[in-house]
């Protein structure tokens, strides 16, 4: 197997699944995808937590490319539609 490096920005306190997104940690996705880039390194930035389809867009925007979604995805009545929406 071929070793992955990845940052994980949590979006929520951790703890517990269903929580709202922190609009406050958007600025953190986008300083660590700064510094990522500065590396010049291969490294993916995952952010967990309060995710769902309009969350996605706004971490996406801020420089995630990896992107846990429990609850919403889980608990959604369509869950290819709920998943669809986080792309």
């Amino acid at each position: 197997l071929e070793s992955v490096d990845m940052v994980l920005v949590m979006t929520v306190e951790p703890g517990f699944g269903g929580q709202s997104f922190m609009t406050e940690t958007v600025d953190k996705i986008k300083e660590v995808r700064e510094l990522i880039t500065k590396s010049g390194r291969d490294i993916f930035l995952q952010v967990d937590g309060g995710i769902n389809g309009e969350t996605a867009a706004v971490c996406r925007n801020a420089g995630a490319n990896v992107l846990v979604s429990g609850s919403y995805a889980f608990s959604a009545a369509d869950k290819k539609a709920a998943i669809d929406s986080l792309r």
